[in-house]
């Protein structure tokens, strides 16, 4: 005797996001049967398979679901235009935005850029590449130190291979939380002047750096773990570093930059 098939149906979803919102409910589903894919064929369109009984109350209750996630968060593309320079002054011709939308950082003496908004959890994702050599970076909870100097968390971005900082690896290299936690060996790193994708997430105090699509290092901000890299870092006598909330930093370390595509995603 012929053992019977169940039935399924195939949905084609097209935003990564919904695809892990309805995952994550998959998931969480007694739902038998039910199960989760990309299509190999096109990477771009993930598949849900669900039993022809139960699939569309489901999939209705995901998409419910991812819908109330989505009205509730707001993402915003940055411009120069939403950043000042350290004197709150217009950035400085050595900042430039080119066709496409791409800020070009020139090189030495542009000076750094500071949001003119403030975040505290966040997701942040943008494009950027390097010249050879060079070095860069983005900071986040950047707030004035002592009243003095803009300080913050940074995400790493350096020509690992050819920048002394680079070359001495650990948390000095690409992707790096900067001079307090190492990036992941397996990393995923385009070469020099071919674009890369980073993303931070920040989340109840915990900070996630991603590199294209991997992630490369992480912390909790409320762990002991935390104060001990603090501790051991540049930013040991630095009172009130990292406070939990601040501006974003484009930073400028003498090197020419390009951005592209930064958006920050809040609650």
């Amino acid at each position: 005797m012929q053992s019977r098939v169940p039935l399924r149906t195939t949905v084609f979803l097209h935003s990564p996001i919904l695809f892990l919102a309805v995952r994550d409910q998959i998931r969480n589903s007694p739902c038998p049967g039910a199960r989760l894919k990309m299509a190999r064929k096109f990477p771009s369109k993930p598949q849900i398979f669900f039993p022809m009984k139960t699939s569309r109350i489901l999939l209705a209750a995901a998409i419910s679901l991812c819908a109330s996630t989505w009205a509730a968060a707001d993402t915003a593309t940055l411009t120069l235009a939403d950043f000042t320079s350290a004197n709150g002054e217009k950035p400085s011709a050595g900042w430039v935005t080119e066709e496409g939308g791409v800020i070009h950082l020139a090189g030495k003496g542009a000076g750094i850029l500071i949001s003119q908004k403030e975040y505290s959890e966040f997701t942040l994702e943008w494009e950027w590449k390097l010249a050879e050599g060079g070095n860069n970076g983005i900071k986040f909870w950047v707030t004035k130190v002592g009243g003095k100097e803009w300080l913050g968390i940074e995400y790493q971005m350096i020509d690992d291979h050819k920048h002394a900082d680079g070359l001495r690896g650990g948390s000095h290299n690409t992707g790096s939380i900067y001079d307090l936690v190492d990036s992941a060996k397996d990393k995923i790193l385009k070469p020099v002047g071919e674009w890369n994708t980073s993303r931070i997430v920040v989340k109840d105090g915990k900070i996630e750096h991603y590199l294209n699509g991997k992630l490369c290092s992480s912390a909790d901000t409320k762990s002991d773990d935390w104060k001990a890299c603090v501790a051991k870092s540049k930013f040991k006598n630095k009172e009130g570093f990292a406070p939990g909330h601040g501006k974003l930093m484009l930073t400028e370390h003498g090197d020419p930059t390009w951005f592209r595509n930064i958006r920050v995603t809040t609650p």
